[in-house]
């Protein structure tokens, strides 16, 4: 396993996998983000830990930026069929344990974002939809910026 360090490149990878606690919110998102700025070319897929229900507030979100995720069926890494990636990014301290498992006998790079679980706040509807915003163009800054995309290329 080669975790990236301040010295390595940030190379673009030929395939992703974007893991988090249930695949139901932020590595959907980050999948669909990914496969619409570079999906020509890097494979991008994306797992949890356990498997949850799509979170309704990550799809309307994410219609905001005209990414439909409504279809995505979550799913975790022993649903993994290919499990040989160049890149592994976590985003759940719960979802790095299984990346670290994953990647322990390849030459994955693995990276840990520590993304903020919006479906935690507490809350209306507006407040809600803000954090969920919020975590959406905080992926949306970090994809493009790891993976060199120019920022005047439309969502």
């Amino acid at each position: 396993m080669r975790e990236k360090g301040p010295d390595m490149p940030n190379r673009i990878p030929a395939s992703v996998l974007f893991a988090c606690t249930e695949n139901a919110l932020r590595s959907p998102m980050a999948e669909a983000m990914l496969k619409h700025l570079r999906g020509d070319r890097v494979f991008v897929d994306s797992v949890g830990v356990r498997a949850g229900p799509l979170d309704g507030f990550a799809v309307e979100v994410m219609a905001e930026l005209g990414l439909d995720i409504a279809g995505h069926r979550a799913k975790t890494f022993d649903d993994l069929v290919d499990t040989s990636f160049d890149l592994v990014i976590s985003m759940s301290p719960e979802a790095q344990h299984g990346a670290v498992e994953l990647t322990r006998s390849s030459a994955a790079e693995l990276e840990f974002w520590h993304i903020f679980d919006p479906s935690i706040v507490e809350g209306g509807r507006a407040a809600r939809l803000d954090a969920y915003r919020q975590v959406r163009d905080q992926l949306m800054a970090r994809i493009r910026e790891r993976f060199r995309v120019d920022p005047a290329v439309d969502t």
